[in-house]
């Protein structure tokens, strides 16, 4: 069953991909460009973001940071706003915090080699492969959770997906498939057949270029791979928030590097405990990250002019209207919080 029992010259099905990418391949504007900071962009986008609500963000980021010297140079609530809507705001400041190593480090020239983009903040084996395969040809399978599944199913190899090999395994088991001189189109292909055809549920296996080489699917095999046996724990996390207004203003503040939504901006924590009595509303969001299940209290607070502005003084916050706070990011919740907000009749 495992794959290394069989024999290594599989190029076959590589080159029948490829022809079957070339006749389907998705019209997709980065596939327009060879720039490796371009391609580095889309796919940090594309990490926790579907192609279809991606797109636009991609476009809008890239014209107003169109290589890494200007995203270098902007300020952090700038990057930070322009990655708005996309949520894992702490892909935003890894590429920053990168694209000011490729000015320092590289001279403002995107690296051209695997291993010094590897270097690169946030930049993991997936990413420096895809731009270095993609962009300079260099021969490395982008292995992901679509490579995962293809590769899987093709062999019906039962090697676990939560292994820590999991990626030194497939990307041999990718090195015998991949015609080594089109890198950068073969992995494309694998990423176009695993979310338009091989997909996790319900794949479309009769439409498969590859559907006549599948053990799984010649073995009615397909939904048994991949395997993954190991679990991500998810950590319940509670916090509560004070949303403190008065005549429409309301206090935010911005968040601190150490834990999640680091950077962006924030309601009060915390009041003084004779302020309850000021609450008018209580709302209870749930809201899911990777690791973590959220449950958000937020508290909406009134309170008078002089006390407002006080305790504003006083804690470091920013007085905020809802068209201000459009210039900096929330936390998702937050952000959709201050949308449903409506000071002359609060619906929260």
């Amino acid at each position: 069953m495992k794959s290394k029992k069989q024999k290594p010259d599989f190029l076959h099905i590589g080159n029948r991909l490829l022809l079957w990418y070339e006749q389907n391949s998705r019209d997709l504007p980065w596939r327009k460009t060879k720039d490796p900071y371009k391609i580095w962009i889309c796919e940090v986008v594309l990490q926790q973001t579907q192609v279809k609500q991606g797109t636009a963000h991609y476009l809008r980021f890239v014209e107003r940071f169109p290589d890494a010297k200007t995203l270098a140079n902007a300020d952090t609530d700038e990057v930070l706003l322009y990655w708005k809507g996309l949520g894992y705001y702490s892909r935003a400041m890894n590429l920053h915090k990168a694209a000011k190593q490729i000015s320092e480090e590289f001279g403002g020239n995107f690296p051209d080699n695997f291993d010094d983009i590897l270097k690169l903040k946030g930049v993991g084996k997936y990413t420096a492969a895809a731009v270095a395969s993609i962009c300079f040809g260099t021969p490395v399978p982008a292995v992901d959770g679509n490579f995962y599944r293809v590769l899987s199913r093709l062999f019906a190899d039962d090697f676990d997906v939560s292994n820590t090999q999991a990626f030194a395994y497939f990307s041999k088991l990718a090195m015998r498939i991949m015609p080594a001189d089109v890198a950068g189109d073969f992995n494309q292909a694998m990423m176009d057949l695993g979310s338009e055809i091989c997909k996790p549920i319900n794949p479309l296996c009769s439409e498969c270029p590859l559907n006549k080489d599948c053990v799984a699917y010649l073995t009615g095999t397909t939904a048994l791979f991949p395997v993954k046996t190991k679990k991500t724990k998810v950590n319940e996390l509670a916090m509560q928030y004070y949303f403190v207004e008065n005549a429409g203003r309301f206090l935010i503040r911005r968040r601190d590097t150490v834990s999640i939504w680091k950077n962006l901006y924030e309601f009060a924590t915390e009041i003084p405990a004779d302020w309850e009595k000021f609450v008018i509303k209580t709302k209870t969001i749930a809201h899911k990250l990777t690791h973590r299940n959220m449950l958000i209290t937020i508290s909406h607070t009134q309170i008078s002019t002089s006390d407002f502005e006080d305790f504003a003084k006083e804690n470091g916050f920013v007085i905020s209207s809802v068209e201000e706070s459009d210039h900096v990011s929330f936390p998702k919740p937050l952000e959709n919080y201050i949308k449903m907000f409506n000071v002359k009749n609060p619906t929260l």
